[in-house]
């Protein structure tokens, strides 16, 4: 099933609600405070973000999963700390903040004359309660056959408690939870973007392989050119995606049309 809708999210969301949908996982990337006007139709403020977060818990199944993806931007020298300003909200009405995962990026687009370059965003993880799936990504190079022997873990009060014997014999281990992903610029190397603010298609494949299973249904409700419904046809789940600006659900439309159900390499 792939249901694409034009309009406001906040208007589409309560659609969804009325007519009962439940969403397993929603990986999207709101927009960054006032950094893009998105073709002249945007209207993007604290009130409006506390609305879609309070939207997204009522539309998010009980175990499912929000990927937010979200940075700062720079007023008159100090960060707006928005993104942290909208994890503290997501908290309030209900989720459970899972995990604060960060995604490296091999470059910077904005050089900085008096502090280091910005080269990462946040990806905040939320669940509705009790997660319901996780599905590790295992491909870590480890150090090679180690064998370990009595664990210790530190006691609140300083002393070292022995956890029983522990053992790891396997060379690949499980992905940390900082990824180092491309911008989507090196898949645009002749040719301009069809969206200003892409990602990269295998940063939301792994979020979708991690937090979702074949047939879930998957949310974005700020789609743009529409890679996160491309990654979820490729994967095998349901997608449901909103954007307010026709291009770009045109777009969206076209890419996921062509896109290809289980390709070889993503299985």
């Amino acid at each position: 099933m792939i249901d694409l809708r034009k309009g406001d999210c906040l208007e589409v969301m309560d659609e969804l609600i009325e007519e009962g949908v439940k969403v397993d996982l929603t990986v999207t990337s709101p927009p960054y405070d006032n950094l893009r006007t998105y073709e002249g139709t945007l209207v993007w403020n604290e009130d409006i973000w506390k609305q879609a977060i309070e939207k997204l818990y009522n539309i998010t199944a009980s175990g499912g999963v929000v990927v937010w993806i979200v940075g700062d931007s720079m007023i008159k020298g100090s960060e707006t700390l928005t993104s942290f300003k909208q994890a503290i909200h997501f908290n309030k009405v209900g989720f459970r903040v899972h995990d604060t995962m960060i995604w490296e990026k091999p470059c910077f687009s904005m050089p900085s004359s008096n502090r280091y370059h910005q080269v990462f965003e946040y990806m905040f993880i939320f669940s509705k309660g009790k997660l319901n799936t996780f599905n590790g990504i295992k491909d870590r190079p480890t150090k090679g056959f180690l064998s370990f022997g009595k664990n210790s873990r530190r006691q609140p009060d300083g002393s070292m408690k022995q956890m029983g014997e522990r053992k790891r014999d396997n060379p690949i281990g499980m992905r940390y939870n900082v990824w180092k992903n491309n911008t989507v610029n090196h898949e645009y190397v002749c040719r301009r973007p069809p969206h200003p603010a892409m990602f990269p298609k295998s940063l939301i494949r792994d979020h979708i392989i991690s937090w979702s299973n074949a047939g879930d249904i998957v949310l974005d409700p700020f789609m743009g050119s529409g890679t996160t419904g491309v990654m979820a046809k490729q994967l095998g789940r349901n997608f449901i995606g909103i954007d307010i600006v026709e291009e770009y659900v045109d777009i969206a439309t076209d890419r996921i049309d062509k896109a290809k159900e289980q390709q070889d390499w993503l299985v």
